[in-house]
């Protein structure tokens, strides 16, 4: 059986993004949308997840680059002097693993993000994090450690497979960088296993990251391997300032509602499906 979940991640960063999840799952084939609990249109994103129940929202958990939960005066450490959550990830990832200061008040921001989470009170269906930095072993502890608490079940695995890219027609530029994430990736699969947390098979997305376009998922769905394939995209109905270089987050949304794709997917019997799916169906 081919199963596939079809995510939006950056669930509230802005309006235009809000509305291509909402027009993608109402109008096309989106199961599934990441909610960043602190950033600036947050709020406006549970309103509309509210409307959509059969939406399966995730935490997208943000420990870098984003709005933090915490104020300064409670993470001195973790934050820059402007009060955000750092832009510096490799700077970032070797604080985290180095300065047990820093691991607290990262453990206390996660456990914040859980806390606004539950407090929308919409389903947890998933939890993955901005920039992929759940593969970060210490954010993967915390993850796992602290989401215990707020009912986690599922996490997304970013391990895209290069062979099947290439069969799509569109193989990754950096084949060692595809490989290196793909070893982290099997790191992380297996802390969720020990942990009896579901995660998907597969995931595509990653190396098109801002480019997800119909013509890519047109080619790529013949080729979907057998068991759960995520999708994670970025669409939009419009970009704006904060959108970074080199995204399509229209032709996103195109790809989204095209009826090309959604026949393409019948043809072959892809079942649609959120993580919230495979969590239950799950002994």
């Amino acid at each position: 059986m081919r199963r596939l979940i079809v995510t939006a991640d950056d669930f509230g960063s802005s309006p235009e993004v809000n509305q291509a999840v909402e027009m993608g799952h109402r109008q096309g084939i989106l199961t599934s949308a990441s909610l960043m609990v602190g950033a600036p249109a947050a709020r406006d994103a549970v309103e509309r997840a509210r409307r959509l129940p059969n939406l399966h929202v995730g935490l997208h958990l943000a420990v870098v680059d984003a709005h933090p939960s915490l104020s300064p005066r409670e993470a001195p450490g973790l934050l820059d002097p402007g009060g955000r959550l750092p832009t510096d990830l490799p700077a970032a990832g070797v604080r985290f693993f180095f300065l047990p200061a820093v691991r607290r008040e990262l453990a206390r921001e996660i456990r914040a993000q859980f806390e606004s989470f539950r407090a929308t009170g919409l389903t947890l269906d998933h939890v993955n994090a901005h920039h992929h930095m759940h593969l970060h072993p210490t954010v993967a502890e915390l993850i796992v450690r602290v989401g215990r608490d707020f009912g986690l079940k599922a996490v997304r695995v970013p391990a895209e497979p290069a062979g099947i890219l290439a069969r799509a027609g569109d193989p990754p530029r950096s084949l060692l960088g595809h490989r290196f994430v793909g070893w982290w990736a099997s790191l992380l699969r297996a802390r969720l296993r020990r942990a009896g947390l579901a995660c998907n098979d597969h995931v595509f997305g990653l190396a098109w990251t801002g480019s997800v376009t119909e013509e890519r998922v047109l080619r790529l769905i013949p080729h979907l391997p057998e068991g759960l394939s995520e999708l994670f995209c970025h669409p939009a109905t419009a970009a704006d300032a904060t959108t970074p270089p080199g995204f399509r987050p229209t032709e996103e949304l195109r790809a989204l509602t095209s009826p090309a794709v959604s026949r393409r997917l019948a043809e072959h019997e892809i079942r649609l499906v959120g993580f919230g799916d495979l969590a239950a169906a799950r002994p």
